[in-house]
């Protein structure tokens, strides 16, 4: 992770760079806001990762060295197939058209959006998957 970091840090110096010489020549606002809050994200993000790489180990793509095999073997535990992310979106569809169509919508979101949210929470504390 301590390249990925470093090329974030890079990154941020040129669009900081960017949104200086912008700002400058063309004296409009939006554009420059939106490149100053874009350095924001990528520094946020380098910084994130160069912190995070000092506290876990040399991974194989910090090594120049290491060969495509080196990184083999477990990757994580990802979730089995799961029904919360479709009462999410469902809920957070209606919630979007609530603000166009009228807010009476929201009465009908907010529990689907409430009980995908809790559904994917708890889902590792009952049912089939409560021990992994």
């Amino acid at each position: 992770m301590k390249i990925q970091g470093k090329m974030f840090i890079w990154l941020s110096v040129f669009v900081l760079a960017m949104a200086i010489v912008y700002g400058v020549w063309s004296k409009e606002p939006a554009g420059t806001t939106a490149l100053f809050l874009a350095f924001g994200l990528c520094i946020m993000i380098g910084y994130y990762l160069a912190f995070t790489a000092r506290r876990v180990d040399a991974s194989a793509q910090d090594n120049k060295e290491a060969d495509v095999a080196d990184e083999a073997g477990e990757v994580g535990f990802f979730s089995p197939h799961s029904w919360q992310p479709l009462s999410l979106a469902v809920g957070g569809a209606l919630a979007f058209m609530s603000i166009a169509i009228g807010w009476w919508l929201m009465y009908f979101s907010a529990p689907l959006l409430l009980i995908g949210l809790w559904g994917w929470v708890f889902e590792y504390y009952r049912g089939e998957n409560q021990t992994q």
